[in-house]
């Protein structure tokens, strides 16, 4: 059940990683083409570029549950099989707990429960908590910054949910995550 879940949602960040590549490849087309023509779009670079992270993010989760990411093999490859199982699980150990950091630091950097209280004002929220990551716009787009941030949520969820469903499975791979 929990290795469906986790397919699934790699699979939805697979998609969206699919669509923000696209993404990026029409808006720097477009940079090209406006400032060939004398009228640049200044918006279109920073916006390309919070496409770029949320691709990153979202790539790097689902590389979690493919067990796809980068890695040095040297020294599993060099082990019998059973202490490759071992280092195997040993790397899912840390990335748990780096996914489990990472939800901690989403929460005390978000402080959604202090938002809540302060019933999501938030001139309020910032008298009491002084976060003001709320408040903080883009420099071009004069978006809050908050929602490009959201990608550090949903790589964190997908990293714990990836990480936890390779410690409660079997390592069929039999290389280091």
């Amino acid at each position: 059940m929990l290795f469906r879940i986790s397919a699934a949602w790699a699979r939805l960040e697979l998609w969206g990683a699919g669509a923000l590549a696209l993404t990026v490849t029409l808006l720097i087309l477009l940079n090209v083409v406006t400032r060939t023509m004398g009228n640049a779009l200044f918006w279109v670079d920073e916006l390309a570029i919070y496409a770029m992270a949320w691709m990153t993010f979202l790539g790097a989760s689902a590389a979690l549950h493919y067990r796809s990411s980068v890695n040095i093999t040297l020294l599993p490859n060099a082990l019998a099989p059973k202490y490759r199982a071992l280092i195997c699980k040993g790397v899912d150990v840390v990335v748990f707990l780096f996914a489990l950091a990472m939800l901690w630091f989403c929460w005390r950097w978000f402080l959604p429960l202090e938002l809540v209280r302060a019933g999501f004002v938030v001139s309020a929220f910032q008298a009491e908590t002084f976060n003001f990551i709320y408040a903080e716009p883009t420099t071009t787009l004069g978006l809050p910054k908050y929602l490009f941030w959201l990608v550090m949520w949903f790589f964190a969820l997908g990293a714990t949910l990836h990480s936890l469903m390779h410690l409660v499975t079997a390592n069929d791979k039999g290389g280091a995550a």
